[in-house]
């Protein structure tokens, strides 16, 4: 590559944003940053360069955002969660600064190409899937809204695994996100924080006689030091912070040791203690992994609350201010510790009476809840906690005791309430009930869609809903249309802008001003063949990664979502099935072709859901290789699912499966995420579905299958499987195949344990029962799809009935309900 011009106008500024600016900061970041010239430059060098370059624009406007919080004062968000599922920092970024077609002119003027930036820009591995996008999502809205908001979360060094297929089975590799660098964040040694495990407490009296608590003789004691991500506002000068914390070691190695000559011995406990920030999300199917992800927890809490106080203190002398100031949003029950944590440094550290303690705890905290599974809700064994972390045992007992006191006022002789209420769970094993412990602690809690909020009131948590009534909220998620529609998708965006303004990717209300536009041919001939481009970008993805050959005509079905059985990946591999026995009893049929993809992560010690994988994966290899098939039916398991890949497949999906047992999604995003991109909906009466349906109409949307009050009652009034085995031929034959071994011919069992929880096992997340309707419904779906002209009216309509889903939406409603704090 030929080395750029050096000349650049002198009276430009440093950091302008003009292209002859941006091609200054790159070369010269590409020689005094990366100590290259242009012709020993590698695409890592010129990927860094650029970075660097667009980073230094971020940091003026972050300066500047920060000094003008600390001279205003305002309240502050604070958003905890063990997850953010950032996606590509460079793509997110010129989205919502304004210089993008700059950039461009920049790039193309030095002849840097983007695919070689695109290569080299990794994710960040700091997410796994909803959860750790939703949290990306609101930091991106609470920045374009302006709002004083911080995200706290962990740097971990490996993500949660890189999913490889191997023979059909998901196999997990190290995701070694870091090998590279991070040129987006800017480490902070100055900000660092002691974090303590083990170790015992130690009861005396102050100097005014009252007791006191000391934790004493701590070991395997951390460091936290804070990594810092710049976050941006959409084309304003906002530019908030995510504060990543990173695992040091309290000292190097034991000197002693070292001198005695075993270095291995020497470091090892410095090792040890730094795998707290290793890997996302430990197996916690042992011990060690259980012990690892409760110090997890508790190291990222503690570090983010002494940060938190420390800011706090800059400006206030006394904590009678701290919950007017500061807002704490947990992000599920993973930071629940940060309750006792708080109380401990108020009672313990700073003398406060406990009263007033823990009026200022419930009052600063608040917590979304995520899941109406009960064996989703976080738990740790008292054993465990006695053993790690001491002292907040005997403080989650304090709360406890205190707590059943005022529930005793109002039960009066119903234990059997009080023990569910209890934040201490007696049988099977004694242990902490981490999301009771946040709803005690917290003056808010909110379900995520508004079937989620109505079940936690009535039935996950209805003993705490007729205690508290006036703590429970309801928030759906919601996504951010800059990534989700602008950045994923340019030419729907374009097409949007062209027609209705600009206005939408910051009110995506705007959107509804496309419905009379369905009735215009030329627009719709439009929206067309923006939707057959984008089938045909992810149909380019899926030959070069896959070497499987999609038909861009045929329908895209798909299903891209963390494997678990409850989100019933098996209820569309069974489809695949049918379809394709349907295709083999009569060969000359002519059907709407169908390419059915899926993706998603199973995680490394479920071995049901990676089973499901490796059956979707031995159908797709028997279906793809079968030439009866030829076009019309195809099934593709695109591995190693992350943003990324969602932003192509997302696109260009026709059809957006959602087909969860009903009563178990708490919301979902991926289902916005798809109809703000044109895909028809294929769902259940789950999670934020049913807000869809509401949005965009009951015939603008595919619903089947039994409702989340149905599901109780088959569970209460009986329910027998085997009587839909029975009574549908296609079901039955397509479950005997699996049975006798058609899709896996030399391991003729592997799939049984899969037949068994179907058949032996109660079929616990209904799919036998359900299966009927989904078929009949792919019936109606392939109907309507030999209707293009019909079929891009309801894709425009969904489209422009997304706006209540926007994540700024959202963020509006913490701040009315939750954090009191004007946008």
């Amino acid at each position: 590559m030929p080395e750029p011009s050096q000349s650049a106008s002198p009276a430009t500024s440093h950091n302008g944003n003009g292209s002859e600016d941006l091609k200054r900061s790159i070369r010269n970041h590409l020689k005094y940053s990366q100590a290259r010239d242009w012709p020993s430059s590698t695409p890592l060098d010129r990927y860094n360069s650029v970075a660097l370059a667009v980073r230094d624009r971020l940091v003026e406007r972050w300066i500047s955002t920060q000094h003008k919080y600390h001279e205003n004062d305002p309240k502050r968000i604070y958003y905890l969660s063990m997850e953010f599922l950032v996606g590509r920092a460079l793509s997110n970024y010129l989205v919502n600064l304004d210089f993008k077609n700059e950039f461009y002119q920049a790039l193309k003027e030095l002849g840097i190409r983007l695919e070689e930036l695109e290569v080299n820009d990794i994710e960040m591995g700091l997410g796994n899937g909803g959860l750790g996008r939703l949290a990306a999502c609101y930091l991106d809205s609470m920045a374009t809204l302006g709002l004083p908001a911080y995200g706290y979360g962990i740097r971990y060094e490996y993500g949660i695994f890189y999913q490889k297929i191997v023979n059909g089975f998901q196999v997990e590799t190290a995701d070694n996100w870091l090998r590279k660098g991070n040129p987006w964040e800017i480490p902070r040694p100055d900000y660092i924080y002691p974090v303590k495990f083990y170790g015992t407490t130690r009861q005396g009296i102050d100097e005014e006689g009252q007791p006191v608590s000391e934790w004493v003789d701590t070991h395997d004691d951390v460091m936290a030091m804070a990594y810092d991500i710049p976050i941006p506002g959409y084309h304003n000068e906002t530019v908030n912070n995510l504060r990543l914390w990173g695992a040091r070691s309290t000292r190097e190695f034991d000197l002693e040791v070292f001198n005695e000559g075993d270095y291995i011995q020497a470091v090892s406990r410095k090792h040890e203690s730094e795998t707290i920030s290793k890997v996302l999300y430990p197996n916690d199917q042992n011990m060690w992994g259980k012990e690892l992800r409760l110090k997890q927890e508790y190291f990222f809490v503690s570090a983010s609350l002494q940060d938190i106080i420390r800011r706090y203190k800059r400006t206030h002398a006394t904590y009678s201010q701290f919950s007017n100031k500061v807002a704490i949003q947990l992000n599920d029950a993973h930071p629940a510790l940060a309750i006792p944590e708080l109380m401990r440094i108020l009672v313990d550290k700073e003398c406060r009476p406990w009263e007033e303690a823990w009026e200022i705890a419930v009052q600063t905290f608040a917590f979304t809840n995520h899941t109406v599974l009960p064996e989703a809700l976080e738990k740790w064994t008292v054993e465990l906690m006695a053993r790690v972390l001491p002292r907040h045992l005997e403080i989650i007992y304090e709360i406890n005791h205190r707590f059943l006191k005022l529930a005793r006022k109002h039960f009066p002789k119903d234990e059997k309430r009080i023990e569910r209420l209890s934040l201490v769970e007696e049988k099977p094993v004694k242990s902490i009930r981490m999301s009771n412990l946040a709803i005690v602690g917290s003056h808010a809690v909110n379900g995520v869609a508004q079937l989620h909020s109505d079940i936690l009131k009535t039935r996950v948590f209805k003993e705490y809903y007729e205690l508290f009534p006036d703590r429970f909220h309801n928030i759906t998620n919601g996504i951010t249309q800059r990534l989700w529609l602008k950045s994923c998708n340019p030419e729907l965006a374009a097409l949007i802008t062209r027609t209705v303004g600009e206005e939408w990717t910051t009110n995506l209300d705007v959107l509804r001003q496309l419905l009379p536009y369905v009735k215009d041919k030329d627009f719709c001939r439009q929206w067309r063949e923006v939707k057959q481009n984008n089938k045909a970008r992810l149909a380019r993805h899926i030959q070069e990664e896959l070497s499987i050959e999609l038909n861009p005509d045929s329908l895209f079905d798909v299903q891209v979502k963390r494997i678990h059985e409850y989100k019933r990946q098996l209820l569309c591999a069974l489809h695949a099935v049918a379809l394709y026995n349907r295709l083999k009893e009569n060969p000359s049929a002519d059907p709407v072709p169908r390419s059915i993809i899926f993706a998603g992560k199973a995680a490394p010690g479920y071995e049901m859901a990676k089973l499901v994988i490796k059956l979707i994966n031995s159908i797709a290899d028997k279906i793809n290789g079968d030439p009866d098939t030829r076009d019309r039916l195809k099934v593709v398991f695109v591995p190693n699912y992350n943003v990324t890949k969602a932003e192509w497949i997302i696109p260009g999906a026709d059809l957006s499966e959602q087909v969860s047992t009903a009563g178990h999604e708490a919301s979902g995003t991926g289902n916005m995420k798809m109809a703000l991109n044109g895909a028809l909906t294929i769902g259940t009466l789950d999670g934020a579905n049913i807000e869809i349906r509401d949005q965009v109409g009951k015939d603008n949307i595919f619903i089947f299958g039994l409702t989340a009050e149905e599901v109780e009652h088959t569970r209460t009034q009986g329910y027998r499987p085997n009587k839909y085995y029975e009574s549908n031929p296609e079901l039955k034959q397509t479950l005997d195949m699996i049975r006798d071994g058609y899709f896996a011919p030399g391991h003729p069992h592997i799939f049984q344990p899969l037949i068994d929880s179907l058949l032996v096992h109660g079929d616990p997340y209904r799919v036998l029962v359900d299966f009927d309707g989904y078929a009949q419904t792919q019936k109606k779906v392939e109907q309507l799809y030999l209707d293009p002209e019909t079929w891009t009216r309801k894709s425009i309509i969904n489209s422009a009935n997304m706006g209540m889903f926007s994540s700024d939406r959202s963020i509006r409603d913490y701040c009315r309900l939750i954090w009191n704090i004007e946008p």
